[in-house]
């Protein structure tokens, strides 16, 4: 049998990156279904998530620069997911409000496809389920969190160029 120690360094060293990376290949795959890329999609899914926000507030949640989310913005405009509004509290800035008719047919998608992501909780107990509710409500924190204190040191070191310049000069300071 498998000690708890070997089975969490399992969880925690392998299946915890395996399962990342295939989330990502299938929303990929969703958002190609979808017609849009996938960082359209997932800023899409962020504007449905927590409501409208400013391309700038898009931007700082995202990671992406202001240029890319003009584009992810201008994309999901063109494709009827999105509405600009004025920003009630700035009537300067512009709103990203989802457009309500158009998420039906995003729901519908992950409707069809409902009884099968519930058929992985088949089997599990009421005390299994919450410890797998417990697991994924602490790995979503440590992925915001770590994106958000990634996003700070990118930003302290002066943007992502400068911070690639200097691990690279880290990386060729090291002895071999």
């Amino acid at each position: 049998m498998t000690s708890r120690d070997d089975l969490a360094a399992s969880i925690s060293d392998e299946l915890v990156r395996r399962f990342s990376t295939s989330t990502v290949l299938y929303h990929h795959a969703i958002a190609e279904r979808l017609g849009l890329g996938p960082s359209d999609h997932k800023c899409l899914d962020l504007l449905v998530q927590r409501g409208p926000m400013t391309g700038s507030q898009l931007a700082t949640i995202t990671g992406l620069t202001t240029g890319a989310i003009t584009g992810v913005v201008g994309r999901l405009v063109s494709a009827g997911f999105v509405r600009r509004e004025p920003d009630p509290a700035d009537r300067r800035k512009q709103r990203l409000v989802p457009e309500p008719e158009q998420l039906p047919a995003v729901r519908e998608f992950f409707a069809e496809r409902k009884g099968q992501a519930e058929s992985l909780l088949d089997g599990f107990d009421r005390d299994e389920l919450a410890a797998i509710a417990t697991f994924l409500q602490r790995a979503i924190d440590f992925s915001e969190t770590g994106a958000a204190a990634l996003r700070a040191e990118i930003l302290h070191a002066g943007g992502r160029a400068a911070l690639r310049s200097r691990t690279t000069e880290e990386a060729s300071e090291e002895p071999e």
